[in-house]
Protein backbone atom coordinates (compact mmCIF):
# COMPACT_ATOMS: atom_id res chain seq x y z
CA UNK A 1 0.00 0.00 0.00
CA UNK A 2 1.27 3.47 -0.81
CA UNK A 3 2.70 5.49 2.03
CA UNK A 4 0.03 7.91 3.28
CA UNK A 5 2.17 9.81 5.78
CA UNK A 6 2.60 12.98 3.75
CA UNK A 7 -1.02 13.49 2.69
CA UNK A 8 -2.67 16.59 4.13
CA UNK A 9 -6.33 17.59 3.93
CA UNK A 10 -6.30 20.81 5.94
CA UNK A 11 -9.36 22.17 4.09
CA UNK A 12 -11.65 19.51 5.58
CA UNK A 13 -14.20 21.02 7.98
CA UNK A 14 -16.69 18.15 8.31
CA UNK A 15 -16.18 14.41 8.73
CA UNK A 16 -18.82 11.75 8.24
CA UNK A 17 -18.15 8.30 9.71
CA UNK A 18 -19.58 4.93 8.82
CA UNK A 19 -20.52 2.99 11.98
CA UNK A 20 -20.08 -0.81 11.80
CA UNK A 21 -16.52 -1.74 10.90
CA UNK A 22 -15.30 1.86 11.13
CA UNK A 23 -16.16 3.31 14.56
CA UNK A 24 -17.41 0.16 16.28
CA UNK A 25 -16.44 -3.50 16.27
CA UNK A 26 -19.96 -4.93 16.18
CA UNK A 27 -19.05 -8.09 14.29
CA UNK A 28 -19.84 -10.67 16.98
CA UNK A 29 -23.22 -9.19 17.94
CA UNK A 30 -24.26 -8.96 14.27
CA UNK A 31 -23.08 -12.49 13.47
CA UNK A 32 -24.80 -14.02 16.51
CA UNK A 33 -28.03 -12.16 15.66
CA UNK A 34 -27.96 -13.44 12.06
CA UNK A 35 -27.33 -17.01 13.18
CA UNK A 36 -30.13 -16.78 15.78
CA UNK A 37 -32.41 -15.69 12.93
CA UNK A 38 -31.27 -18.50 10.62
CA UNK A 39 -31.95 -21.08 13.35
CA UNK A 40 -35.36 -19.49 14.03
CA UNK A 41 -36.17 -19.92 10.32
CA UNK A 42 -35.07 -23.56 10.39
CA UNK A 43 -31.79 -22.94 8.55
CA UNK A 44 -28.23 -23.95 9.36
CA UNK A 45 -26.05 -21.43 11.19
CA UNK A 46 -23.20 -20.04 9.07
CA UNK A 47 -19.50 -19.44 9.76
CA UNK A 48 -18.85 -16.09 11.45
CA UNK A 49 -16.49 -14.87 8.73
CA UNK A 50 -19.01 -15.65 6.01
CA UNK A 51 -21.71 -13.57 7.71
CA UNK A 52 -19.27 -10.73 8.44
CA UNK A 53 -18.65 -10.49 4.70
CA UNK A 54 -22.37 -9.80 4.14
CA UNK A 55 -22.54 -6.73 6.41
CA UNK A 56 -22.76 -3.16 5.06
CA UNK A 57 -25.84 -2.91 2.86
CA UNK A 58 -28.50 -2.77 5.58
CA UNK A 59 -30.55 -5.47 7.32
CA UNK A 60 -32.71 -6.71 4.39
CA UNK A 61 -29.65 -7.24 2.19
CA UNK A 62 -27.71 -8.85 5.06
CA UNK A 63 -30.46 -11.43 5.59
CA UNK A 64 -31.01 -11.96 1.86
CA UNK A 65 -27.31 -12.82 1.50
CA UNK A 66 -27.34 -15.08 4.57
CA UNK A 67 -30.52 -16.91 3.51
CA UNK A 68 -29.39 -17.46 -0.09
CA UNK A 69 -30.80 -16.91 -3.56
CA UNK A 70 -33.87 -19.15 -3.18
CA UNK A 71 -35.33 -17.25 -0.22
CA UNK A 72 -38.89 -15.89 -0.47
CA UNK A 73 -39.85 -12.30 0.33
CA UNK A 74 -42.12 -13.66 3.06
CA UNK A 75 -39.21 -15.46 4.73
CA UNK A 76 -37.03 -12.34 4.52
CA UNK A 77 -39.79 -10.26 6.15
CA UNK A 78 -40.15 -12.83 8.93
CA UNK A 79 -36.38 -12.90 9.33
CA UNK A 80 -36.12 -9.11 9.55
CA UNK A 81 -38.64 -8.95 12.40
CA UNK A 82 -36.83 -11.67 14.35
CA UNK A 83 -33.37 -10.23 13.64
CA UNK A 84 -34.34 -6.74 14.80
CA UNK A 85 -35.94 -8.06 18.00
CA UNK A 86 -32.92 -10.22 18.79
CA UNK A 87 -30.36 -7.59 17.86
CA UNK A 88 -32.16 -4.88 19.87
CA UNK A 89 -31.68 -7.03 22.98
CA UNK A 90 -28.06 -8.00 22.25
CA UNK A 91 -26.48 -5.17 20.24
CA UNK A 92 -24.23 -4.03 23.10
CA UNK A 93 -23.25 -7.49 24.42
CA UNK A 94 -19.83 -7.48 22.74
CA UNK A 95 -19.74 -4.25 20.69
CA UNK A 96 -16.96 -1.76 21.48
CA UNK A 97 -15.24 1.12 19.68
CA UNK A 98 -12.16 0.11 17.71
CA UNK A 99 -8.75 1.05 19.15
CA UNK A 100 -7.90 4.67 18.37
CA UNK A 101 -11.52 5.77 17.79
CA UNK A 102 -12.07 7.76 21.01
CA UNK A 103 -8.60 9.28 20.66
CA UNK A 104 -9.47 10.35 17.10
CA UNK A 105 -12.86 11.82 18.03
CA UNK A 106 -11.38 13.71 20.99
CA UNK A 107 -8.78 15.26 18.68
CA UNK A 108 -11.39 16.23 16.06
CA UNK A 109 -13.75 18.20 18.29
CA UNK A 110 -12.96 21.38 16.36
CA UNK A 111 -14.51 19.74 13.28
CA UNK A 112 -18.16 19.08 12.47
CA UNK A 113 -18.78 15.33 12.91
CA UNK A 114 -21.63 13.04 11.85
CA UNK A 115 -22.43 9.35 11.40
CA UNK A 116 -23.93 7.98 8.18
CA UNK A 117 -24.67 4.25 8.30
CA UNK A 118 -26.95 1.77 6.55
CA UNK A 119 -27.94 0.39 9.98
CA UNK A 120 -31.42 1.46 11.16
CA UNK A 121 -31.13 4.90 12.76
CA UNK A 122 -32.68 4.04 16.16
CA UNK A 123 -30.23 1.16 16.64
CA UNK A 124 -27.33 3.37 15.57
CA UNK A 125 -28.30 6.10 18.03
CA UNK A 126 -28.79 3.56 20.84
CA UNK A 127 -25.33 2.05 20.27
CA UNK A 128 -23.61 5.44 20.06
CA UNK A 129 -25.43 6.47 23.23
CA UNK A 130 -24.65 3.18 24.99
CA UNK A 131 -20.95 3.54 24.20
CA UNK A 132 -20.96 7.13 25.50
CA UNK A 133 -20.08 8.62 22.09
CA UNK A 134 -23.17 10.75 21.50
CA UNK A 135 -21.45 14.02 22.42
CA UNK A 136 -19.10 13.80 19.43
CA UNK A 137 -21.74 13.84 16.68
CA UNK A 138 -24.08 16.61 15.60
CA UNK A 139 -26.03 14.25 13.36
CA UNK A 140 -26.59 10.49 13.18
CA UNK A 141 -28.31 9.25 10.03
CA UNK A 142 -29.20 5.60 9.39
CA UNK A 143 -30.32 3.37 6.57
CA UNK A 144 -33.96 4.38 7.06
CA UNK A 145 -33.29 8.14 7.45
CA UNK A 146 -33.63 8.66 3.67
CA UNK A 147 -35.38 7.01 0.75
CA UNK A 148 -32.13 5.41 -0.38
CA UNK A 149 -29.14 3.91 1.45
CA UNK A 150 -25.42 4.32 0.75
CA UNK A 151 -23.88 4.31 -1.85
CA UNK A 152 -26.67 6.68 -2.91
CA UNK A 153 -25.34 10.20 -2.17
CA UNK A 154 -28.54 11.54 -0.55
CA UNK A 155 -27.15 11.16 3.02
CA UNK A 156 -23.92 13.03 2.26
CA UNK A 157 -25.78 15.64 0.23
CA UNK A 158 -28.04 16.25 3.25
CA UNK A 159 -25.01 16.58 5.53
CA UNK A 160 -23.35 19.05 3.13
CA UNK A 161 -26.42 21.25 3.63
CA UNK A 162 -26.59 20.54 7.39
CA UNK A 163 -22.99 21.61 7.87
CA UNK A 164 -23.04 24.31 5.17
CA UNK A 165 -19.77 23.11 3.60
CA UNK A 166 -18.63 22.35 0.07
CA UNK A 167 -17.96 18.78 -1.16
CA UNK A 168 -14.17 19.15 -0.91
CA UNK A 169 -14.55 20.37 2.69
CA UNK A 170 -16.15 17.06 3.70
CA UNK A 171 -14.58 13.63 4.11
CA UNK A 172 -16.43 10.31 4.31
CA UNK A 173 -14.63 7.75 6.49
CA UNK A 174 -15.44 4.06 6.10
CA UNK A 175 -14.25 0.47 5.88
CA UNK A 176 -15.82 -0.64 2.59
CA UNK A 177 -16.17 0.18 -1.08
CA UNK A 178 -19.78 1.25 -0.29
CA UNK A 179 -18.42 4.20 1.71
CA UNK A 180 -15.86 5.16 -0.94
CA UNK A 181 -18.51 4.95 -3.67
CA UNK A 182 -20.84 7.10 -1.57
CA UNK A 183 -18.14 9.77 -1.31
CA UNK A 184 -17.44 9.61 -5.04
CA UNK A 185 -21.18 9.88 -5.82
CA UNK A 186 -21.44 13.00 -3.63
CA UNK A 187 -18.13 14.53 -4.79
CA UNK A 188 -16.60 14.52 -1.29
CA UNK A 189 -13.20 13.25 -0.14
CA UNK A 190 -12.92 9.65 1.04
CA UNK A 191 -10.85 8.01 3.78
CA UNK A 192 -10.69 4.22 4.02
CA UNK A 193 -9.62 2.05 6.95
CA UNK A 194 -7.83 -1.27 6.54
CA UNK A 195 -9.48 -2.99 9.54
CA UNK A 196 -13.22 -3.55 9.92
CA UNK A 197 -15.88 -5.63 8.20
CA UNK A 198 -15.65 -4.39 4.62
CA UNK A 199 -12.83 -4.24 2.17
CA UNK A 200 -11.37 -1.66 -0.17
CA UNK A 201 -11.42 -2.31 -3.92
CA UNK A 202 -8.25 -1.51 -5.90
CA UNK A 203 -10.36 0.03 -8.68
CA UNK A 204 -11.96 2.43 -6.18
CA UNK A 205 -9.10 3.77 -4.03
CA UNK A 206 -9.81 6.29 -1.24
CA UNK A 207 -7.95 9.61 -1.02
CA UNK A 208 -6.42 8.40 2.26
CA UNK A 209 -6.05 4.89 3.68
CA UNK A 210 -5.35 4.34 7.40
CA UNK A 211 -4.63 1.34 9.63
CA UNK A 212 -6.05 3.19 12.66
CA UNK A 213 -8.32 6.22 13.09
CA UNK A 214 -5.85 7.53 15.67
CA UNK A 215 -3.78 8.68 12.66
CA UNK A 216 -6.59 10.68 11.03
CA UNK A 217 -6.25 14.01 12.92
CA UNK A 218 -2.66 14.57 11.83
CA UNK A 219 -3.72 14.37 8.16
CA UNK A 220 -6.26 17.14 8.76
CA UNK A 221 -3.92 19.55 10.50
CA UNK A 222 -2.59 22.66 8.78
Amino acid sequence: MMNENGKRFSGVKALVFDLDGTLIDSKLDLVLSVNATLVYLGRQALEHEQIAGYVGGGVPLLLKRALGEDVSEDEIEKGIVHFLDYYRAHMLDHTIPYPGVRECLDALQGHALAVLTNKPVKFSQAIIDGLNMKRYFRFVYGGNSFEKKKPDPVGLQTLLRDFEVGPREMMMVGDSEVDIQTARNAGTLACGVTYGLGRMQPQLPPDLLLDTLADLPKHLSK
